[in-house]
């Protein structure tokens, strides 16, 4: 599993030339309600083995969290069912505000 740093999202999300990744935003919905990153896919930790079909194992996938702990889990998980092209956001959503949107609310 790679990790990535918010401003590397940042500038992979702006690059037309490359595919855009899922953003798996695995933190609870009370979280997602105060702030999301644009075009985050919702799916709280504990659902996701539940919801994993709705995921592509082949896709290249950011998992998200607040600071990254609970998106290194999920990520470490769907690896052992088979999904290759995980990848963590260092720092999380924390993170992504403090370096590349400040104007998103923190808490």
């Amino acid at each position: 599993m790679k990790q990535i740093t918010p401003p590397q999202l940042a500038d992979w999300l702006q690059d037309a030339a490359r595919p855009a990744p899922v953003l798996l935003d695995v933190r609870e919905p009370s979280e997602f309600a105060y702030c999301a990153i644009p075009g985050s896919l919702p799916m709280p930790m504990a659902s996701v083995p539940a919801r994993m079909q709705e995921l592509d194992p082949d896709a290249e996938i950011v998992v998200i969290c607040h600071h990254g702990g609970r998106s290194m889990q999920v990520a470490m998980f769907l690896e052992r069912q088979g999904f290759s092209k995980l990848i963590n956001l260092a720092g999380g959503v924390a993170q992504w505000a403090q370096q590349v949107d400040p104007s998103m609310p923190q808490y």
